[in-house]
């Protein structure tokens, strides 16, 4: 496994729509492991998404047990989010804009839909920060960025504070 380099903004491919992951995929289980190890290796990263190594596929890894002990990491094969309700403001960084976070827009809960990495068809609401990560996530997959989801880019735009690698 690898730690792949991590695309900044504005790299085009942050700005595309992903393309569906057809199953099986001989390359997939690989990839899996590259992009977990490059999660992990990334100062304060709860979540990843392919484009933002350069892999224009609808793939996310998630693991906000930093936040929520409760959790663990979750990866999502081609996820869609099906249903939405309420509405929370949250403060979010991203490792392809490193130097800033801001003040987002998000729904409180949200219903998701995915393939996990065994081809089995998953379902299930998620909330709280689980749901901020993944609606930000799921927004990579479809060339959206977090920037793009704030009010005003003079009050809700923050310097980042640096952190440290999770070991």
């Amino acid at each position: 496994m690898a730690v792949l380099p991590i695309r900044l903004f504005p790299d085009p491919i942050l700005r595309k729509q992903c393309r569906l992951i057809r199953w099986p995929d001989p390359e997939l289980e690989k990839f899996i492991g590259d992009l977990e190890e490059t999660l992990y290796a990334q100062p304060g990263g709860i979540g990843i998404a392919a484009p933002q190594v350069g892999v224009g596929k609808r793939l996310i890894l998630l693991d906000v047990s930093p936040k929520d002990p409760t959790k663990q990491l979750e990866i999502m094969i081609n996820p869609f989010i099906r249903r939405t309700e309420g509405e929370i403001l949250s403060r979010e960084g991203c490792m392809s804009i490193p130097d800033y976070t801001a003040n987002v827009k998000r729904f409180q809960r949200i219903f998701l839909e995915w393939t996990d990495k065994k081809g089995k068809a998953r379902q299930r609401m998620a909330s709280g920060i689980e749901a901020v990560c993944l609606q930000h996530e799921i927004d990579h997959l479809n060339g959206v960025l977090f920037i793009d989801r704030v009010v005003s880019l003079k009050t809700d735009v923050f310097p980042r504070k640096r952190r440290t690698p999770r070991s």
